[in-house]
């Protein structure tokens, strides 16, 4: 009999409301493969006022597909303040007790896969399996605290970070095997002295890499059953240059829109820029094109994800825009760039990563660093590319998404277990 696996994640609610993510595909293959899958998560839905009902329990659950979710209760909260790191605490309070709880009536797993966002799951995952007697896999799907000691929310020696890499150092020595998301995970527990080659105490033969992807079979049943019905994206007259996802001042969309309003300078017409997504800087960039008259890009505002394969797979070029930092050279696992491979489309990245996926299997453009001219003159230059050579492209995304689908995924991750 195969095993029974336990998976950790505090933000799995969406899974659960959307039925797809990282985890929610692990566990429908594994389940497809014989294992017996649970998923624990966090009863409130992140990014949202909705929450999972438990009553005056510590938990509640429910099986969808054949997977069990069990949603540990924590308090709501909103935006990223207090009210969240109250809530991350209660989480990693609450699943010690839930987990003993649920071992007793369902019975122990054989492995429990503790994933990040925050470092908390890793931390409860180790310490329930050393009470259980089962091995932990510990998967990195951020670097904390390196991603925000990067993006300047914490200084890089205060107290708190010192206190916070200590504890990023435990998880990776207390951890029988390691997943990083992405590639350069090695790359970094070595920079930071940490591997045993540097006298450090953790074992680089446990650290292993897989990357985020896409479920081909999702993504193909909803590009045909999920049509999103527009006038810009069925023009083909128009090249259409498409964005999805958050507009925040993290993603800069700011430069896309000057990238837009050079290429208008320049005369040119059958160009159009589509945004789909939302944020707290949409409005201001509306205004900004409303005010400078920029006719050539459209906001199209939120979109249930289940559109999103039908939209992209209008597009004639995926645009993939990245803030600047020290931290792009260990690898992406930006969930959106293996939409934008499935879509068959090439995508175009004003940011290098280390490994770069969009590189490696030649299916776009890369310009690191690029400015807005930078930018429009390399869509420019995809836009007017010799049909062979633009197809080219094209079969190199499709062929990259196969590398990338859940399938494939989860056939790496049972070698792990």
């Amino acid at each position: 009999m195969k095993k029974n696996i336990w998976i950790w994640n505090h933000y799995a609610t969406n899974m659960y409301k959307d039925q797809a993510g990282r985890h929610y595909w692990f566990a429908e293959n594994l389940v497809k493969q014989g294992y017996k899958t649970t998923i624990f998560c966090a009863s409130t839905v992140h990014n949202s006022s909705e929450a999972i009902d438990t009553g005056s329990k510590l938990y509640t659950s429910d099986d969808i597909n054949g997977i069990p979710f069990v949603f540990v209760k924590t308090p709501k909260y909103i935006g990223n303040g207090k009210q969240r790191i109250i809530n991350m605490f209660s989480f990693y309070k609450n699943i010690s007790s839930v987990s003993k709880e649920y071992a007793e009536q369902y019975g122990k797993p054989d492995v429990i896969l503790a994933s990040s966002v925050h470092p908390l799951t890793l931390v409860a995952g180790i310490k329930m399996a050393k009470k259980l007697n089962i091995p932990c896999i510990s998967e990195v799907r951020d670097l904390w605290p390196e991603t925000i000691v990067e993006y300047g929310s914490l200084k890089r020696n205060s107290i708190v970070s010192n206190l916070l890499y200590l504890g990023e150092k435990w998880i990776y020595k207390r951890a029988d095997k390691l997943i990083f998301t992405m590639e350069g995970g090695k790359d970094y527990i070595i920079e930071k002295g940490w591997d045993k080659e540097n006298g450090g105490p953790i074992d680089i033969s446990k650290i292993h890499h897989i990357n985020n992807g896409v479920d081909l079979k999702s993504f193909h049943y909803n590009r045909k059953n999920h049509v999103f019905d527009d006038s810009d994206l069925n023009n083909l007259k128009q090249f259409k240059v498409i964005y999805t996802g958050s507009i925040r001042k993290a993603n800069n969309i700011m430069k896309i829109v000057k990238a837009a309003e050079y290429i208008e300078r320049t005369g040119r017409k059958d160009i159009k820029f589509l945004i789909f997504g939302d944020g707290p800087e949409k409005e201001r960039l509306e205004q900004y094109c409303s005010n400078k008259n920029i006719q050539n890009i459209k906001f199209k505002g939120f979109v249930n994800k289940n559109k999103i394969p039908y939209i992209l797979s209008k597009s004639n070029l995926n645009i993939m825009h990245f803030e600047q930092n020290n931290i792009k050279k260990y690898g992406a696992s930006l969930n959106k760039m293996f939409e934008y491979f499935a879509s068959g489309k090439p995508t175009i990245s004003d940011c290098e990563f280390g490994y770069d996926l969009i590189k490696k299997y030649n299916c776009g453009v890369v310009i690191d660093n690029a400015n807005e001219k930078q930018l429009a003159e390399s869509i420019m230059k995809v836009s007017e590319l010799p049909k062979e050579d633009y197809l080219k492209y094209c079969n190199n995304a499709l062929k990259a998404s196969h590398e990338f689908d859940f399938k494939k995924l989860t056939s790496k991750l049972e070698n792990i277990l």
